[in-house]
Parts: C-alpha cells; structure tokens; sequence
C-alpha cells in the first residue's frame, strides 16, 4: 500500500483515487460491501487504494503502519446500527482516514502548498456527505462564473432527455436552481451544466453519464434507467 506521491498534484491525484474508491465501496457496491463486514470476523478496515480499488482486510501487521491506517473494527457495529447509519459513519472515519493520509504524504510540503492541497480536496464533497446525500454549503457565485453556465443534456426522471436552453430563458435558471447542489452518486461530484448526467428512476439518484458509462445518445434508447446498483438489486430477486 506503499506510495511515493510527494508533490502537491500527485498527492491530491492519490486522495481523488482514493476516495473514490471508498465511494463505489458505500454506493454503488455498497451491497458487497455490507456483506463482507461480518462482525463475527476480527477487526476489519476498509481501504481505497491509488488504482480506484477498494478491500476490506485486517490492518496492516507492522507496528507502526507504513502509512496511517483507517479505522479498525469497523463490523463489530454493523449489525448493532440502523444501515444508513452504520454506514454515514463509515463514511466519517473514511473522510478522516482520507485526509490524514493526504497530510501524512504532503509532511514534506511548505505552508502554502499544503494550503492548495486543502483547498482542492475541500472543494470535493466528502464521503460522508455523498453518502448521505446531504448538500454542501457553497459560496454563492460570483457574476462572472454565472456568466459562464452553458446549455447542457440532462436526463428527467420521466425517462426522457431534455436540453437545457440558453442562459437568458427563465426555464433554464429555473433548472439551474433545481439541480446546483446535485452530487453524483458515484463520484461524489457536484452538478455541472456542461456535462451529461442521468437519472435513475428506481433510488432517483443522479449520476455523471461518464461514471455509468451512459452517453446522450445510448440514453435516447432506454426506457427506464437504473443504475448499476439497483440492476444488481432487481437481479437478485
């Protein structure tokens, strides 16, 4: 698990990796997850790793870690907590792991460019709010990055795509207004006007059309769509 990201991009490539591993973990591949949280097994961590992978094992046997280790024992509560729960708080001990770990690796880093490691990983929802869907506090915008918002494709929840009109039309604002704190149920990322993005009618979660591999035109043909998690779901019954 051993890394050599030492610049303030490479370490930041690290975390983005990560976390995003640690997300498919607690969303999309949640259901596996869960199950392999067995709280009868010993104390067990869940990792994400620089490749976009994630595990669940025993921690690492050296003491102390080559780098610092995510919480420990997280199935001893699985069974003991409300699901939704047992996983926001997953999600915390993963946000923290996280950052720690990306701090750990910028030890080397002067003040300022840990200053711009922070501030491009705070820009990013953490875990724990994409998990729990909960919508971050953004800055209000300022005129001139309003001024840059383009018509974009967005899939509705009634099945259909639907093209966002110029900025001047009032309907476009109106969407805008809708869908500006909208996170990525894969990813984590926040809604961008410029960029595809559909809808699960099942859990009506939203995704990038890139991270369900979706495109405008594949989405024309599909009747009802459900994400990769709720297709595994309805598989099984």
């Amino acid at each position: 698990m051993a890394s050599s990201a030492r610049t303030v991009e490479e370490i930041f490539k690290d975390y983005t990796a990560r976390r995003t591993a640690i997300l498919r973990a607690l969303t999309l591949d949640v259901d596996h997850f869960y199950g392999l949280c067995d709280p009868d097994r010993e104390n067990l961590c869940l990792y994400g790793h620089p490749n976009e992978s994630w595990e669940v094992s025993l921690p690492a046997e050296e003491v102390p870690a080559e780098l610092p280790e995510p919480a420990l024992g997280i199935n001893f509560a699985r069974d003991g907590m409300n699901r939704k729960d047992w996983l926001s708080l997953v999600a915390v001990h993963s946000d923290s792991w996280l950052i720690s770990l990306a701090f750990y690796l910028a030890a080397r880093l002067n003040r300022n460019e840990r200053k711009h490691l922070f501030t491009m990983m705070n820009d990013l929802p953490t875990v724990f709010e994409v998990v729990t869907e909960r919508k971050p506090v953004k800055d209000k915008p300022s005129i001139e990055s309003e001024s840059k918002s383009q018509g974009s494709t967005k899939r509705s929840s009634d099945g259909q795509v639907k093209s966002n009109p110029k900025i001047a039309d009032a309907d476009y604002e109106d969407n805008e207004d809708e869908h500006g704190e909208t996170l990525c149920g894969s990813c984590g990322g926040n809604y961008n006007a410029d960029e595809f993005w559909i809808g699960c009618d099942v859990c009506e979660r939203w995704f990038h059309g890139k991270c369900v591999k979706i495109t405008p035109a594949k989405a024309e043909s599909i009747k009802q769509y459900k994400c990769p998690s709720c297709s595994m779901r309805s598989g099984r019954h």
